[in-house]
């Protein structure tokens, strides 16, 4: 009988690829080059954890073969010898970690890690960046892989650099652009921030673009290792779990795909997220982390800490309380006690600003008003109200560096914008009543 099952069945399972059976790791280099984008959007003391990220992920690209001059890192640079800094020089990114400053490329530091900027390194514009840091961009061809990673804050829509945005319809129309002309074979982009999926909402499945995302559109992404020694959490839960994981692994033999899957089972505390063309995520990581037919030597893994993960938009608040619990002198108790209390009522005059500006707008329509309060991980569709009224609220109200609890009301807005009649001179007038 089994004899006979087999060769019925032999015919039917030749005419099928085995790959339909069982996709198999493609692990051939690309015949171009393979180029690396890393940057971290915020700065100060209390987004260590951004930068951290950034400088680990650059060591992973340059142990595995891709050269300096295919590699472009934006970040602010004010962690590694900053006052608060005991260990001058070194900034890590999990406790008692190695040191992943040291050698990390500083293309363009301070104010010029900006939206516009990125784009332009992104899409290869040397042009505009004449002048400019390095003047380092992606110039790649129709041959070569990309990798991007970003690590910021970010809201609906959105995603942060420092008092600036960039907004999900600029990122997406640059990356059609570079399809269109041809500046990569394949590009995987990695995206920490909370809100992340929103940014690949409206990412075509067929621009040979794929991207992973902390969260989906809708909910937070999370800060972890919090260090009691620098007073600041190391990293956050979605990046250190794809980092960690590949420098143990050998990238030559482990896929995007299963990358995805360890990373998403391990970051139990968002939803991470996947868009754009999931047909080459069977590619191996060497092909994106690497430099194609480099050889990957998985390093040792690092013993288990404890995550103590948080809301990445609760981190201010969580430091100021953690050092409020530390500290044993009755002045320095009183201080944070005040600094506590004032960004506690910050976060709520943002709340009950956002709640009345609703009620104004829907004129007290009780279901319109929760409606607009509570929709979250909508595409936007209005764009000019949306970026005019975001403009307004950093403006006017606060500066979203300031207060990272702001960014999560910024879905208010988008529906504003989309799911009422408001006009957006209406928006906009409210928001400077309800802030001056």
């Amino acid at each position: 009988m089994k004899l006979f099952l087999a060769l019925l069945l032999a015919p039917l399972v030749a005419t099928f690829p085995s790959e339909n059976f069982f996709p198999l790791p493609q692990a051939e280099p690309s015949p171009g080059k393979h180029w690396g984008l890393l940057v971290a959007g915020s700065n100060s003391w209390y987004n260590y954890r951004h930068q951290a990220d950034i400088c680990h992920a650059y060591q992973i690209l340059h142990k595995n073969g891709i050269p300096d001059e295919n590699i472009v890192v934006m970040m602010y640079d004010d962690i590694a010898y900053n006052e608060k800094n005991p260990t001058q020089g070194i900034i890590i990114n999990r406790p008692n970690g190695p040191d992943v400053y040291h050698g990390v490329l500083k293309d363009y530091t301070k104010m010029e890690v900006n939206p516009k900027n990125f784009l332009h390194i992104l899409s290869g514009n040397k042009t505009a960046m004449k002048g400019i840091g390095s003047g380092k961009v992606i110039a790649s061809g129709p041959n070569d892989h990309v990798f991007v990673y970003f690590a910021d804050h970010g809201a609906t829509n959105l995603i942060a650099f420092r008092e600036e945005v960039l907004y999900a319809k600029d990122l997406i129309r640059t990356l059609k652009k570079m399809h269109k002309e041809n500046k990569y074979q394949k590009l995987v982009f990695y995206l920490e921030a909370c809100e992340s999926g929103s940014m690949f909402l409206k990412l075509p499945k067929n621009i040979d673009i794929y991207a992973t995302t902390a969260a989906g559109p809708d909910t937070s992404s999370y800060a972890c290792y919090f260090d009691e020694k620098l007073g600041t959490y190391l990293g956050d839960v979605y990046s250190v779990k794809w980092m960690e994981d590949s420098d143990k692994e050998d990238l030559t033999k482990e896929t995007l795909e299963q990358q995805f899957m360890i990373v998403k089972k391990e970051t139990n505390t968002s939803v991470v997220h996947q868009y754009g063309d999931l047909k080459f995520d069977q590619n191996t990581l060497i092909n994106f982390q690497g430099n194609g037919g480099q050889q990957s030597v998985p390093g040792k893994p690092f013993p288990p800490s404890p995550l103590n993960a948080i809301d990445s938009r609760d981190v201010p608040l969580d430091i100021l309380v953690r050092r409020f619990e530390a500290t044993t002198n009755p002045v320095q108790k009183r201080m944070l006690m005040k600094e506590v209390a004032a960004l506690a009522d910050k976060q709520s005059f943002v709340h009950d600003l956002m709640y009345n500006l609703v009620i104004k707008m829907t004129k007290g329509d009780t279901m319109m008003t929760a409606t607009v309060m509570n929709t979250r991980g909508r595409a936007v569709e209005n764009w000019d109200c949306f970026t005019a009224a975001v403009q307004t609220f950093s403006d006017v109200c606060f500066k979203m560096t300031e207060l990272p609890y702001a960014w999560g009301q910024m879905h208010v807005l988008a529906n504003l914008c989309d799911l009422t009649n408001s006009q957006t001179s209406d928006i906009t007038s409210a928001l400077k009543i309800g802030c001056w």
